[in-house]
């Protein structure tokens, strides 16, 4: 089977199985999208190590699937089912200060951790750097995937499906757009040490197919306005790409053509979730800040 028929077949396998999750419930939305998660810290705690790194991956995996749950329940896990079924605020309470508390322990945990594994045989002293990786992987990857639960739980009836598909629809379609264009007219390069296969003419097509997907999402979200689809379009056509490029750089820095294999043709899910890392966090900005 040739890489672009794995592609293709993967790719529509992993669309599905998003997809059918996502509108399933909101459990099984939560259930997928920490282990999405999970991964691809433990993805970047890979190539760290590659690097000459130790972070503490375990502990590390355990802490950033307690952020995912301590934000979900801070943004309103109120739903069981598509049928908006209440959960009591006392059970979203302890959860969440449990997980809090820990998070706020977390330096003192992995410094500890350091402490008890030091000296390490053929390895240069070197623990804060591991307790600077291991949190830079918390900051970079689980904590802007953890913010999905705020777009998601933004609906009036607390978890909507359709954001979270409105979400991947923009996401795929400045993917398409930057690689229909690249192909067809690419001829300056955009990043050419980061990733020499990006060009300016991919980021416009990607940017103008983002916004025209975007105004044509009234048949999904009628709630929102015209502007405010265009608003989160732009958002998705700007940083989506320039999350990809981190990643890029990340890899470049440490010597590796993917984050994983763990999807065949297209690598690890860092590499294919890679866009949300920096979509997200400006996202759940505008829906603190703006509502909607």
């Amino acid at each position: 089977m040739s890489n672009l028929s794995q592609r293709i077949i993967f790719g529509l396998l992993g669309a599905a199985l998003l997809l059918g999750s996502v509108w399933l419930s909101a459990w099984t939305f939560a259930l997928l999208f920490a282990l999405v998660q999970a991964r691809m810290l433990i993805e970047f705690y890979r190539m760290m190590r590659q690097a000459g790194y130790k972070p503490a991956a375990m502990l590390g995996v355990a802490i950033s699937l307690l952020l995912f749950a301590s934000i979900a329940a801070l943004t309103g896990f109120r739903t069981l089912t598509n049928a908006a079924v209440p959960l009591p605020v006392a059970d979203l309470g302890y959860l969440r200060n449990s997980a809090i508390g820990l998070i706020v322990l977390l330096p003192v945990l992995l410094i500890l951790r350091e402490m008890y594994s030091w000296p390490r045989p053929n390895q240069p002293f070197a623990p804060f750097s591991n307790v600077g990786v291991a949190l830079l992987g918390l900051l970079y990857v689980s904590l802007p995937m953890s913010l999905l639960t705020v777009l998601a739980f933004s609906g009036p009836g607390g978890y909507d499906y359709r954001r979270v598909f409105a979400l991947l629809f923009l996401v795929w379609a400045s993917d398409i757009g930057a690689y229909a264009a690249g192909k067809t007219l690419g001829k300056h390069k955009l990043a050419p040490k980061i990733s020499p296969g990006k060009t300016w003419e991919g980021a416009v097509g990607g940017f103008v197919f983002t916004l025209l997907v975007g105004a044509a999402l009234g048949w999904l979200l009628p709630e929102l306005s015209l502007a405010y689809r265009l608003v989160v379009a732009g958002v998705v056509a700007v940083f989506g790409p320039l999350g990809d490029l981190a990643e890029s750089m990340l890899k470049r820095s440490v010597g590796v053509k993917d984050s994983g294999r763990i999807m065949p043709g297209h690598g690890g899910l860092l590499d294919r979730f890679d866009a949300f890392l920096f979509i997200l966090p400006v996202l759940a900005v505008l829906q603190l800040v703006f509502g909607s």
